[in-house]
């Protein structure tokens, strides 16, 4: 019998993601190992690689690592690619039993990616937040509703955001923003 190798892939594989010419696209942020922090933002952020932000509704980002402000003393920590157990002992050490909380959310978790010269437009079909640049710039992020899936969506350049979402709501999101892009024009 052959040995099967286990292979770490997203939960979007094989999926059709929409698009619509020019306007939007949405694709799958890949595999990332994501946990929530909270405690103190100088504990982790060397073991981690990138330093947390402390200015309200802010995302660092060094390489392939990104810190998310979601709160006064949390973050989201993303990690493209990586291995989330190595990660986690890294962080944990850093800890060295500070009271501090860091939870695993790999698995809980979908990274999409909307983006396109509409994009604004067709996310506002389902999140009420004023998006425009102006109001809404690079490297801003938040918790919102994306018509009825709770979110995390940080705006990473002019015409894209990346929506972080819980797995078993993705293939809603997908349909929402699926049906959305019929009435951008």
């Amino acid at each position: 019998m052959a040995d099967q190798i286990a292979r770490r892939r997203s939960v979007l594989d094989g999926w059709a993601l929409p698009s619509r010419a020019g306007l939007a696209s949405l694709t799958d942020a890949g595999t990332a190992a994501r946990f929530v922090y909270r405690g103190a933002p100088e504990l982790v952020g060397d073991a981690f690689g990138v330093s947390l932000p402390t200015v309200p509704l802010r995302a660092h980002v060094q390489g392939g690592q990104a810190a998310l402000w979601l709160g006064p003393d949390e973050w989201l920590l993303l990690s493209a690619g990586a291995d989330g157990s190595t990660l986690a002992v890294a962080l944990s050490n850093a800890l060295n039993g500070k009271p501090a909380a860091l939870v695993d959310i790999s698995h809980r978790q979908v990274g999409l990616i909307v983006s396109g010269s509409s994009v604004e437009a067709l996310l506002n079909a389902g999140c009420s937040l004023d998006l425009d640049m102006t109001a809404f710039p690079v490297g801003m992020c938040t918790r919102t509703l994306l018509a009825k899936a709770e979110i995390v969506l940080w705006r990473t350049a002019g015409d894209t955001f990346r929506i972080e979402v819980a797995r078993s709501f993705a293939s809603y999101v997908v349909a929402f923003l699926d049906e959305a892009m019929h009435g951008i024009a």
